[in-house]
């Protein structure tokens, strides 16, 4: 059989399984351009014309397919990439863990029993087991670099305001940025040039970074703890020095609730079902969307002004020496670990807490994977706008970790 990049997608659909995959597409490749040949795996909040965009809960499930797809899927279309179909994820994105209750729940390849992280799942699944060579996200506050860790790929959250959103069902339009993920580091440039409004421009990476020593590192398990230093140590070895501060940004980031932005704008996204479908909703999301009646007006308008000022202190500080962490703090943790509501919400918030800062600084950061150590991974944070430098400071890592 001659090998096409429609024979490739026919090949990657037939591989394509619950629970990371939600529904298998029969649409041919459409485009021919940079991204020919290579197949998507589509997080399944995204329109994909003549299909229905659940957003991984079943009160959307009857809902009127879309008439077009949303920005990004068109993009990659129009590159040539082959969409396999829409890949599982946490209902409404509302979790860092990827436990779904109502398609199950996907899991890495890396760890027997362990889950794939969240929200982001079944698309870094699929990337994972060479279903897909491309995962297509969303992050808002780690849904595309916590999964990109727990399954040892390179995971990209980036300036939000790069890439379109038209298209994607929201989480909170704060924090919501299109993310990516790939097997292969050389695959993030040319996905992300098909999907910014503009290319990235050719940027130095910089010769610094920041290891903060009040934030981030509290609590991290000792083979991350371990597999990080490695980390370090490769990045002084490619030139980089590596700066241990303290500093002031990370105490009032941690005074920041942060959890308000998804809980009141998941509720102004999503109320409707909230209101009339609250008990076909998995429990664990109603309750996190509860938590916005207990949110005043003043209150979540002190929240924005405290963000506001921290963005405006991340680019003075994150411009020119990223933030360099641990993704997240723990190894991917098996799903019957999880069982319980309590152990739950500890794990949510430790695995979204590192990656949350880059969200609320609209920063961009990059996840990379520890390959001595599989689901752990080490991530870079800079400031908005510094996504070219960035990049090539992890392309240079790359082949270091």
């Amino acid at each position: 059989m001659t090998d096409t990049p429609q024979t490739r997608l026919d090949a990657a659909r037939a591989r394509a399984k619950a629970p990371d995959f939600t529904r298998v597409f029969d649409d041919p490749v459409s485009g021919d351009g940079p991204l020919s040949g290579l197949s998507v795996a589509v997080k399944d909040l995204f329109d994909v014309k003549g299909q229905v965009t659940p957003a991984g809960t079943r009160v959307r499930a009857e809902d009127a397919p879309a008439t077009e797809d949303a920005t990004a899927v068109a993009r990659l279309r129009a590159a040539g990439a082959g969409l396999i179909g829409h890949a599982n994820m946490t209902e409404l994105a509302y979790s860092g863990l990827g436990l779904n209750p109502h398609y199950g729940t996907p899991l890495t390849p890396l760890r027997e029993g362990c889950i794939a992280g969240g929200s982001t799942s079944g698309g870094a699944s699929a990337v994972a087991r060479g279903v897909a060579d491309i995962a297509l996200g969303t992050d808002t506050g780690g849904s595309a670099r916590i999964p990109a860790a727990f399954c040892g790929l390179y995971g990209v959250k980036p300036t939000a305001s790069s890439i379109s959103r038209a298209g994607a069902v929201p989480l909170s339009h704060s924090l919501d940025s299109v993310g990516v993920m790939t097997r292969d580091i050389g695959l993030l440039r040319p996905v992300l040039n098909v999907l910014r409004d503009t290319p990235l421009p050719a940027a130095p990476m910089p010769r610094a970074v920041v290891v903060p020593q009040n934030f981030g590192l509290d609590d991290v398990e000792p083979e991350v703890m371990a597999a990080f230093e490695t980390g370090l140590t490769a990045l002084a070895a490619a030139g980089v020095a590596v700066r241990r501060l303290s500093l002031d940004i990370f105490e009032r980031y941690r005074a920041l609730p942060v959890w308000q932005f998804s809980a009141v704008e998941s509720r102004a996204h999503h109320g409707a079902h909230y209101d009339s479908a609250r008990d076909r909703l998995d429990p664990r999301v109603a309750s996190r969307m509860a938590r916005a009646d207990g949110v005043s007006a003043i209150d979540f308008a002190r929240t924005l002004a405290a963000r506001d000022a921290l963005i405006a202190e991340a680019e003075r500080l994150f411009s020119d020496t990223p933030v360099v962490l641990p993704t997240v703090a723990l190894l991917p943790p098996g799903l019957a670990a999880l069982e319980d509501d309590a152990a739950y919400d500890r794990t949510n918030l430790l695995a979204l807490r590192n990656t949350s800062f880059g969200n609320l600084i609209d920063g961009c950061s990059v996840s990379l994977p520890l390959t001595d150590t599989p689901g752990a991974g080490l991530m870079l944070t800079a400031a908005r706008g510094r996504d070219a430098a960035l990049l090539t400071l992890a392309e240079t890592l790359a082949g270091r970790l």
